[in-house]
């Protein structure tokens, strides 16, 4: 063999090489895109008659909104809800007037033949519920009022989609899903992250069988709130910084669990059981209070209850563990971590995108392998309604997305992505979480709140017509 030969022989080898280790993974991933995620609903597949699996309810051709609550999230429901076909905004909300009188005027000012009622008082939501001319009540006030709306909206012939978390107590959690099941109205949980074009990619991978048994999952709301909790004007009467003056354990944990659960198909085939709960001292808002504010600020010198990190653990029926994270005073970049770890492959969102299969799973995929399987994956019911939703805004486009898919369901009788079980077993961990955090990190019971019925459908469907 010459030199010559030589030197290619060794050249074919190391493309060889570099083939099988890069790009060999694809091929696990190659296949056909299925789109298992969404299906067609048809009258055959399950429902309960005494529970609220796979609720149907009749066809709203107009949906009828009242919007309770005009802070940070309420406004911004208040752009996208509008550029939805067949939504009418019946109704506006809130105590601050102002933020009432300036939402309806940069919202509906230039509206020619229809414009919301406006209501200011403390309990006008009561009255807005009593109305019959409303079809769903959009909560997004502060956490404390969202049982007390929700169970009233459902009670006076309402559907309901409360911002996040649903519930702060087991109790309310099991109000919730009590009322649901007697009304026969839907009840969810307006919980963005489940749209976000990753994570719905990948529940969609999951369906497909791309990372063989899911065994382990992560989850986090890590996110450095601390100017925006002593912000005199962000977060009214610093509500939420009052939450974690007096309380410990994971304060909200929705955007976490909720992709995760899905992953999982918590009562769609499996439950979670346990938990156990440990937080780390509390450092950073006294830290911060003490040091950024002025001396006339009412917060200078406060303690607070909540630890800066919180660690949740659970556990599911079937043997599958879940960590949460939650932390809103630390330094950090944003993180809501988002790992699935199967027995065929790997997938991380934060802190950056990481993604591997067997048998070459001891290194990632390279950042463009890792666009191009998500788009690959991307359903195909997404894909049509990505650009708008991009265009339109809110977190990236995921706010519209669940927005869009939630007046699909409702003006074609569909059950929604989804229900009021999955709004009380994530809302649930606000208290569960703080009870272990209090009792030295001991396991607590997950209520199951389907009661018994969390095995009568098999997997997570989100349904088309």
């Amino acid at each position: 063999m010459s030199l010559k030969e030589g030197i290619w022989v060794v050249f074919f080898f190391f493309i060889s090489f570099i083939n099988y280790e890069f790009i060999g993974q694809i091929k696990e991933i190659d296949s056909t895109n299925h789109d298992q995620l969404f299906s067609y609903w048809t009258n055959s597949l399950y429902q309960g008659e005494r529970n609220v699996i796979n609720l149907t309810c009749p066809p709203l051709d107009t949906v009828r909104i009242a919007v309770i609550g005009l802070g940070n999230r309420g406004q911004m429901a208040l752009e996208r809800l509008p550029k939805i076909k067949g939504v009418k905004v019946i109704a506006i909300a809130d105590i601050d007037s102002n933020k009432v009188n300036s939402s309806f005027h940069k919202y509906f000012e230039q509206f020619e033949f229809f414009k919301p009622d406006r209501y200011y008082l403390e309990n006008d939501w009561k009255e807005i519920c009593k109305r019959t001319d409303i079809d769903l009540i959009y909560v997004c006030t502060h956490w404390d009022l969202h049982t007390p709306i929700a169970v009233y909206a459902m009670e006076n012939n309402k559907h309901v989609a409360v911002e996040v978390p649903a519930a702060l107590t087991v109790k309310e959690c099991w109000n919730l899903v009590k009322t649901s099941e007697k009304t026969r109205k839907h009840c969810i949980q307006l919980e963005n992250c489940m749209y976000d074009f990753f994570e719905i990619s990948v529940l969609n991978m999951a369906q497909n069988n791309k990372f063989g048994e899911l065994v382990h999952a992560e989850g986090a709301y890590i996110h450095d709130l601390r100017s925006l909790n002593f912000s005199k004007t962000y977060y009214w009467d610093f509500w939420r910084l009052r939450n974690l003056q007096k309380t410990d354990g994971n304060t909200y944990p929705t955007h976490g669990l909720g992709p995760l659960a899905h992953l999982l198909n918590i009562h769609r085939g499996d439950r979670m059981t346990y938990l156990v709960s440990m937080s780390s001292k509390e450092f950073g808002l006294s830290k911060y209070s003490n040091e950024k504010l002025s001396d006339e600020n009412i917060w200078k010198g406060e303690t607070f209850t909540k630890g800066d990190m919180n660690t949740t653990l659970i556990r599911t029926y079937k043997g599958k563990t879940i960590m949460l994270q939650h932390d809103v005073t630390s330094p950090r970049p944003y993180s809501r971590i988002f790992t699935i770890s199967g027995t065929d492959g790997f997938v991380q969102k934060y802190p950056i995108n990481s993604m591997s299969f067997s048998p070459q799973s001891h290194r990632t995929l390279n950042g463009d392998q890792i666009s191009d399987t998500i788009l690959k994956y991307e359903p195909s019911a997404i894909k049509n309604i990505k650009q708008k939703a991009k265009d339109i805004g809110g977190h990236g486009g995921m706010d519209y997305i669940m927005d869009y898919r939630l007046i699909y369901c409702l003006q074609n009788g569909l059950p929604l992505d989804q229900d009021v079980y999955d709004a009380a077993e994530w809302s649930s961990i606000v208290e569960l979480s703080k009870k272990s955090t209090k009792k030295g990190s001991i396991p607590i019971n997950i209520p199951d709140f389907t009661k018994g019925n969390w095995n009568k459908v098999n997997k997570v469907t989100y349904f088309l017509k």
